[in-house]
């Protein structure tokens, strides 16, 4: 136990304020020492009273003792006179400063005496020197070598950026991550401290040591990397980090990862701290945001700070905006204002306008120039234009481009294309992206081709014998469930085959009623078959009505059985005009025997 007043107080840790008091004092004895030394004329102690001066700010103070410590060859006050120099403004006398200490071999005075040298554009020399400094092992060197050598595009720079980074330089880390991570680092390897890496895991290596070191940029970078592979946690709090360091670009990230977790307050919060800053895609998040609670006014003021921030999306959303509104005309002038400025989605809907206005020579140009600046939409809706004129060939150019880049409508109608020329193999790869990016129709024509395929091949099933997991069954009925009809109907067919009497009216009755004269006609099939004929003749009545030749000639035949001749005639008639060729020459026998019974 310790008695009161035992001086246990005295082995507490102090507190800031008597630290920075204790620092001051042992300063203060150390200048001390030094001047008495200086002024018995020891240079080293000149040198060290004068660099202790400079560091404090005292540059009157410390330029005598620096002046006479350098004059009596000390390399040290050499390098220090030529900063003191520099901070004055004489940076003539402050590189001849640096030369002698460089010549005596201060790696510091060197790198200083390159960088004097990058200031007055003498790349050569400032090579020179920097390189001098950087084989002395000086960390500062080493970066600012590697910094001119990757402005001028020469070999080297991954090298000397390595050389700084592994000696803590947060910089040159963040700078070689970048280069590993562009493919420009010529001496990329793997590094024994990290075992064998992949160029974009070495990268992430150095991000991560530049942002636990405080690099903001590194920090929004690794934040990247990690949310790219699906590592959001982890890249929310370097994204946290970074943006608390003042990183717009990360605060606007992070808003981003908060709104994809449900949190719209937060993602607003910093979408609005990072558009203050001048973040255009914060401020046009914020826009969109806005604009999705139906805020319109506070939406558009949103998107002009972002054009104010010179993001061009800003005068886009502006012209969605102005179209949501029917506002037409306002939103032509901001899609046009987007579209010179290069923005190609801008360009497309400028077009889209133009072409609604029955200008397709004033929408051509704009769908080009938004088609060849990578626009997929614009090469679809070209497509469509050069179609409508009867241009086939070159719509068929322009859908394949479309196709290419994966939209679905332009893979549809290359693959169209490709079924009339005979070229299957093509339209099955065509038919197979179009179904799987949502195409109900590419989804019943890869159906219907497999299903061809299978019977050319002998390997085809009767409609009754068909597995769950056909391949062409599980297309048809993706397509119905989008609502197809032409699947809808072939469903129900396979249903009636197998005995699904229930299902397939269910199948048909859905076609039907979307419109499918086809669907109407077999709803009524089966209907007429389960003993329901009224009811059947209703859905006959309306396949006959939207031309269907076969709906047309039952009814003719029913009105003919139960003696309405004049109806039957009527609908004789209908059946000969609809055809298919069959049709019509039992209609038209029909027709004629009514005829004679009606005159008999």
């Amino acid at each position: 136990m310790h008695a009161p007043g035992d001086g246990r107080e005295s082995e507490m840790p102090m507190d800031a304020m008597e630290a920075a008091e204790a620092a001051e004092a042992s300063e203060a004895v150390t200048e001390s020492g030094h001047r008495r030394a200086a002024e018995a004329g020891d240079t080293a102690a000149m040198s060290a009273l004068g660099a202790l001066l400079l560091r404090r700010g005292d540059l009157d103070g410390a330029e005598p003792h620096l002046r006479s410590a350098a004059a009596a060859g000390d390399r040290a006050a050499a390098n220090n006179l030529g900063v003191l120099l520099h901070q004055r403004g004489y940076a003539d006398e402050a590189g001849g400063w640096w030369r002698i200490a460089a010549v005596a071999g201060s790696a510091a005075a060197a790198h200083a005496l390159g960088r004097h040298y990058r200031e007055r554009g003498d790349e050569p020399a400032a090579e020179y020197w920097l390189r001098h400094s950087a084989e002395s092992g000086h960390c500062l060197g080493a970066y600012a070598l590697a910094d001119l050598l990757e402005h001028r595009g020469d070999i080297g720079a991954g090298r000397w950026f390595r050389t700084a980074a592994e000696r803590g330089h947060r910089e040159a880390a963040y700078r070689l991550a970048r280069l590993i991570e562009d493919g420009g680092d010529e001496d990329h390897r793997a590094v024994p401290a990290y075992g064998e890496l992949s160029r974009q895991e070495e990268a992430e290596q150095w991000y991560r040591q530049a942002a636990a070191r405080g690099h903001r940029r590194a920090a929004l970078q690794l934040g990247a990397l990690l949310e790219d592979r699906g590592d959001v946690q982890e890249a929310g709090r370097w994204y946290l980090s970074a943006a608390k360091d003042g990183e717009a670009r990360a605060a606007c990230a992070l808003g981003f990862l908060l709104r994809d977790a449900g949190d719209e307050e937060s993602a607003a919060e910093w979408w609005r701290r990072a558009a203050q800053d001048g973040d255009g895609n914060a401020a046009n998040a914020l826009g969109a945001l806005h604009a999705d609670r139906g805020e319109l006014q506070t939406a558009e003021r949103w998107y002009r700070a972002a054009l104010d921030a010179g993001d061009v999306n800003g005068a886009y959303n502006i012209g969605l905006l102005c179209a949501a509104q029917g506002r037409e005309g306002r939103g032509e002038q901001w899609y046009r204002r987007a579209a010179y400025a290069g923005h190609r989605e801008a360009a497309n809907a400028l077009a889209i306008l133009l072409l609604q206005r029955g200008d397709a020579s004033g929408a051509e140009p704009w769908f080009s120039k938004a088609a060849e600046a990578g626009s997929v939409d614009a090469a679809f809706n070209l497509g469509i234009l050069h179609a409508g004129r009867g241009a086939e060939r070159t719509a068929h150019a322009w859908y394949e481009r479309a196709a290419a880049a994966g939209h679905t409508d332009a893979a549809l109608q290359v693959a169209i294309v490709q079924l009339r020329e005979g070229e299957l193999q093509d339209a099955e790869r065509n038919l197979r992206c179009a179904a799987g990016g949502g195409s109900p129709e590419a989804a019943f024509r890869l159906a219907d081709l497999l299903d061809r395929q299978a019977s050319a091949a002998g390997e085809g099933l009767a409609d009754g014998e068909r597995p769950a997991d056909d391949e062409s069954m599980q297309w048809y009925e993706r397509a119905a469930a989008q609502g197809h009809r032409r699947a809808q109907v072939r469903m129900g067919m396979f249903a009636a085959a197998r005995g699904d009497v229930v299902e397939a009216a269910d199948r048909y009755r859905a076609a039907a009623e979307a419109g499918s004269r086809n669907g109407a006609f077999n709803l009524g099939l089966l209907l007429a078959r389960e003993g329901s004929l009224p009811e059947a003749a209703l859905w006959w009545q309306r396949a006959a009505e939207g031309g269907h030749g076969r709906a047309a000639l039952r009814l003719a035949l029913l009105a003919a059985r139960r003696g309405a001749l004049a109806e039957a005639q009527s609908w004789c008639a209908r059946a000969v005009e609809l055809g298919p060729p069959e049709v019509a020459e039992r209609a038209a026998r029909l027709r004629t025997a009514l005829q004679e019974e009606l005159s008999a």
